[in-house]
């Protein structure tokens, strides 16, 4: 009978000491960081990169220029209008310059109620913008009409270039370019082949452009050719074919 109790007490301890060598263990390895060449930056590689594409309902940003009426609940004597300062400031009633430049509404609702909660007791605050800078997106290179273009609800890339009014006869339909700034020190860019995606018809991953993107369409191989070149050299090229 003692033996036969050892014998399952052995296997009661062997097997779970077994099932991690049978079924594998949970791996710690930190993931893989995003290819380098993906982003173009002054600062070193090794500095966390955040990624702007994956954002598809961005809050609006603070900019210089931009105002808006701030207003308390509770303590009306404070309410005011001001006007984002060209360095990134503004001016607020009893408490002097704030830096607020590249905030979103709930992050500067957060700043106005730490600085006026040194003296007011749980400051209720809201804030409404009057004017600031309208959504925009930037088109260059080889599009019909290079330029800045209000961007009006959800915009994808290639609605975007044929707004610029479409690929031109120059144009490298097949590496189009998009920069996004991500921070005040990161642009992030995307080749897109708009060609293959509209070659197949799938527009599924045709990218949502967001406030402030810049669309470079290239140059193909072709269009670079020199005006005048020798007629040898053509016929050369098309295996002696005269025209």
């Amino acid at each position: 009978m003692s033996n036969r109790l050892t014998l399952k007490l052995a296997v009661a301890f062997i097997i779970p000491a077994c099932v991690p060598l049978l079924f594998g263990q949970t791996s710690t390895q930190e993931p893989a960081s995003p290819p380098a060449d993906t982003v173009a930056s002054t600062q070193s590689s090794s500095t966390p990169v955040p990624h702007g594409f994956q954002e598809r309902y961005p809050r609006y940003q603070l900019l210089p220029g931009d105002s808006m009426d701030i207003v308390f609940e509770f303590s009306p004597e404070f309410n005011q209008t001001v006007i984002v300062q060209p360095d990134g400031y503004i001016n607020l009633r009893g408490v002097g310059d704030v830096h607020v430049s590249s905030e979103t509404l709930p992050q500067l609702i957060s700043t106005l109620q730490t600085s006026y909660g040194k003296f007011l007791n749980k400051p209720v605050i809201s804030v409404v913008l009057k004017d600031f800078e309208k959504p925009y997106f930037i088109a260059n290179g080889q599009v019909g009409h290079p330029g800045k273009y209000t961007l009006q609800g959800e915009t994808t890339l290639s609605e975007a270039v044929a707004m610029a009014g479409g690929f031109t006869e120059k144009s490298k339909h097949s590496h189009v370019v998009l920069f996004r700034r991500v921070s005040s020190q990161w642009t992030e860019t995307r080749v897109v082949d708009v060609k293959k995606q509209l070659n197949a018809g799938n527009l599924n991953e045709d990218l949502i452009l967001r406030p402030g993107d810049m669309i470079f369409v290239p140059q193909n191989t072709i269009s670079k050719i020199a005006r005048y070149i020798p007629t040898t050299a053509v016929n050369a090229y098309f295996g002696g074919v005269a025209f």
